[in-house]
């Protein structure tokens, strides 16, 4: 018995040794206004690979830390970063505690898009906003197109009745001139710059950065109006959400139905992680004026996607990610009869796979960073494009959007005159798209191999940054290679007010394919597009200037950000029509370079945190968007030619506002204004000849309200509700019947409409 009983002693004394060889980290993280604990708080060993987060009670633990000196940071939304220095020895548990202050205004809010690597949002070269999560359960959005409105310079709008597809605009430019990037990635091509921004539902979004002005130095073509950098979501804790909203659109009786569910789950070491999400819709057709013909297009949608990571070393990590999108879209008359059946039918099947990999390697002191990545989208549609139950009307596309690249960041202690971080890359994207509308017998394929690399350094301090930087391009469908550089220089005299001043480039290549027209399509028309023979790329120069202030007038906590822009664009792409037709008897458009234009304006943007319940943020627009030399825009040569862009209002802005008494209960009211702006008027039923319309101005507002309960331990059930577009600011004179021009859309995208939600959460 006594031998048995000094085994066991020598066991247990073999185990303590053992565990105490293994250096640990343990500790709990509290607000410094209500002493409570903070549950979901990053905990990071900065410059490595070892990162947790705090559990529902705001405690952590960090495991199996190898001897060292080290900066463990702590940081989590709406609180400022924290950082403490540490040294870890063999054999130790160190309680490292942390005490938190909230941050509502964002100052430590880290962003990608402005240099492409991480880089606190106050000291990033250019302005980058953010839209966070917070913004889109604000508004109760569906998909990314829901969300974006918030934000200065940033208007989203429908531009058909028929199959109901949005674009972004940026600082007065239609979509066209914005990028869209997914995690800093350009997978969004012609054809998903279209429909794209609904396929991007809100449950996987984790934010998303806005750089307003000319991005192609980092970016390539199309970043002239600005670059929105949609970030998704990665597993940082054990957590778990289902919902369903259910919106009554207008008094139709119309339904939109949107079921989300996402998980995350990450191992005990905080090696691995996983993320998984998913989105069903099913939203009816709206029919406003009661003529039979759609407003608001029918969508039956569905999305499933995975968000993973691997810590391979402690120095390297690898990122992977895959989506599988199906969407059917219907619009017009008739919706239950086949589209051939219907006077006008759009209609498109899309089904949509994307991924990505990502594989990150730094040293120990994170003054060498590389990474390597791959992504692709493919997407495929059948569609029907058809008016007069044409029966020659359906068609297939296949597109698809590969990149490859791979980026090195070195950062010196001192370069000449001041730390600085250098960035290089290579990068090379291929778009195969392939038209076809068989009854027509209408082929179109494009082909597009952009090679590209980029060099930039960035000399900064707390006070000072200076970026100087380029890119250069080799276009398959350009002759020659495009550089595009780029130059910006901040100051901060203090860490609560920021100067910048840029100077930045852009350009947008030519193609012979443009979603676009399948509007005139869906009106009738036969139309392919050739381009000129001298067709050069649209090129352009930005300035900006702004200053970003915080200051805290007593307990109120206030941000001013004002932006001066001017954007000169030259060989701005415009469309003729030809007096000849194709072999196959389509009529030809022509793609050439037009005089050029310019966008002049200015972004006010304000923020105020009155207390932890209450807060506000509002945001204008004041631009103007003119042709050098007037535009036609009209066969007709009777119809005047405009100096005015199209559908670029010189006003526009939004405001949100949250009152939060209790952490169970909220109420949110926000809103979007527009000004009056030029709207194309085809000839049509609702007007006998070509016209140029000055619209109304549309404020859009919008109510919500929200209760939680806890149903069980760490099991929240929130019941919420509201009210879209509160005052039934919508469009009152739409086209009418088979001959209507469904491209005279303006103003908000749904009437007046109720909805009510539930979500549960863990």
């Amino acid at each position: 018995m006594k031998r048995i009983f000094m085994v066991l002693l020598a066991m247990l004394a073999v185990s303590l040794c053992a565990y105490a060889q293994d250096p640990h980290i343990i500790g709990h993280v509290t607000d410094k206004k209500t002493q409570e604990h903070v549950p979901f708080v990053t905990i990071r060993l900065v410059g490595t690979s070892y990162v947790t987060s705090t559990d529902a009670t705001g405690h952590y633990k960090l495991t199996n830390i190898p001897d060292g000196f080290y900066n463990i940071e702590a940081s989590s939304v709406g609180y400022i970063t924290v950082t403490q220095a540490i040294s870890v020895k063999n054999n130790t548990t160190q309680t490292v505690n942390f005490i938190m202050e909230e941050d509502a205004l964002l100052l430590e809010q880290v962003v990608v898009t402005g240099n492409r690597s991480e880089t606190k949002k106050r000291h990033s070269a250019t302005l980058v906003n953010v839209v966070n999560r917070e913004i889109f359960n604000l508004v109760s959005a569906s998909s990314l197109a829901d969300g974006l409105n918030f934000q200065p310079g940033v208007r989203v709008e429908n531009d058909c009745q028929n199959c109901g597809f949005t674009q972004v605009r940026i600082n007065g430019l239609d979509g066209h001139y914005s990028q869209i990037l997914m995690n800093s990635k350009p997978v969004f091509s012609a054809l998903a710059g279209v429909y794209g921004l609904e396929h991007i539902p809100a449950t996987m979004i984790d934010r998303v950065e806005v750089m307003r002005g000319g991005g192609s130095a980092l970016f390539g073509s199309s970043a002239i109006g600005g670059t929105i950098n949609i970030i998704t979501k990665d597993p940082v804790t054990n957590t778990a959400e289902v919902s369903h909203t259910l919106t009554s659109i207008g008094e139709s009786g119309a339904l939109d139905n949107n079921t989300t569910a996402n998980a995350s789950v990450v191992s005990s070491d905080g090696k691995a992680g996983l993320f998984i999400y998913g989105q069903n819709r099913v939203r009816d057709a709206y029919d406003h004026n009661d003529d039979g013909y759609t407003e608001i297009g029918t969508i039956d949608a569905q999305t499933l996607g995975i968000n993973s990571f691997y810590n391979v070393t402690d120095n390297s990590k690898i990122r992977a990610e895959y989506s599988t999108t199906g969407e059917f879209r219907r619009g017009g008359d008739n919706l239950q009869l086949p589209p051939h059946q219907a006077m006008i039918a759009e209609q498109t099947d899309h089904k949509i796979h994307a991924g990505n990999i990502t594989y990150d390697i730094w040293n120990k002191d994170y003054s060498n960073k590389f990474n390597i990545y791959a992504a692709v989208r493919d997407t495929r549609r059948d569609s029907y494009y058809g008016s007069n139950m044409d029966p020659n009307a359906y068609g297939s596309t296949h597109d698809l959007v590969a990149v490859g690249g791979g980026q090195y960041v070195h950062s010196f202690v001192k370069l000449w005159f001041m730390p600085a971080e250098l960035t290089a890359g290579v990068e090379y994207n291929h778009n195969y798209l392939n038209d076809v509308t068989i009854g027509y017998d209408h082929n179109v394929t494009q082909k597009i191999n952009i090679y590209s690399a980029f060099l930039q350094n960035e000399w900064r301090t707390d006070k000072w940054g200076f970026l100087v930087g380029a890119r250069i391009d080799k276009h398959s469908l350009i002759d020659h290679a495009i550089v595009s550089p780029r130059a910006n220089l901040r100051f901060n005299p203090s860490n609560k007010l920021n100067f910048r001043l840029s100077y930045s480039t852009g350009f947008r290549a030519p193609q012979a394919f443009d979603e676009d027209f399948h509007i005139a399509i869906v009106g009738g028309e036969r139309v392919v597009t050739v381009l000129a023979e001298d067709l050069r790329q649209e090129s352009s120069n930005s300035f900006s200037f702004s200053t970003d202030w915080y200051h805290t007038f007593g307990t109120v906590q206030t941000n001013i950000m004002l932006e001066l822009f001017h954007t000169d664009l030259k060989d701005v792409f415009t469309i003729r029509m030809l007096e000849e037709f194709d072999s196959k008897g389509n009529q030809v458009q022509e793609r050439y370079n037009g005089s050029g234009a310019t966008v002049t304006g200015m972004n006010l943007e304000g923020k105020a945190v009155f207390s932890k319940a209450f807060m506000a943020q509002a945001g204008l627009t004041y631009q103007k968007s003119l042709y050098k030399e007037p535009a036609e825009w009209s066969e007709n040569p009777d119809v005047a030619p405009v100096e005015r862009m199209f559908r670029t209002p010189d006003l526009y802005g939004y405001f949100t506002m949250q009152y939060t008494p209790t952490k169970k209960f909220s109420m949110s009211l926000t809103g979007t204004y527009s000004g009056p702006m030029l709207v194309q008027h085809m000839e049509s039923s609702g007007t006998p000849i070509d016209i140029a319309v000055e619209t109304p101005s549309f404020f859009d507002a919008n109510f919500k309200i929200a209760k939680d309960f806890s149903i069980f331990p760490m099991v929240n059930l929130q019941l919420n509700g509201g009210v879209m577009n509160i005052f039934n600011s919508f469009q009152e004179d739409f086209d009418k019947g088979a001959d209507r021009d469904s491209g005279y859309i303006y103003g908000p995208m749904m009437p007046r409409s109720l909805y009510i939600g539930v979500k549960v959460s863990l």
